[in-house]
C-alpha cells in the first residue's frame, strides 16, 4: 500500500495503554475512537505524546479502526 492510499486525519488523545497503543479521538466525528500507534521516526527521535496532545494520524482504508500517529501538533 503505498504512501497516497492513506487517510489522513487529526485527532485528540485519550488515554495511553502500556502496550504503546493509543486511544484517539478524531475531530471530524466526536464519537469515533481508534487505536493508533507510534511512526517509526516519532518512536526513534523519542516525540512524547500524552494524552490531551492533538496529533496527526494516517489510516488505512481497509480498516478504520487503527491508526498510525505520524504528528504531534505543538
Amino acid at each position: 500500500m503505498s504512501r497516497e492510499d492513506c487517510i489522513e486525519v487529526t485527532g485528540t488523545i485519550l488515554e495511553k495503554f502500556p502496550s504503546g497503543l493509543f486511544s484517539v479521538q478524531l475531530d471530524q466525528d466526536e464519537s469515533r475512537i481508534i487505536l493508533a500507534h507510534l511512526a517509526g521516526k516519532l518512536r526513534r527521535h523519542r516525540i512524547r505524546v500524552l494524552a490531551g496532545d492533538r496529533v496527526t494520524l494516517e489510516m488505512s482504508p481497509y480498516d478504520l479502526t487503527k491508526g498510525r500517529i505520524t504528528y504531534r501538533h505543538k
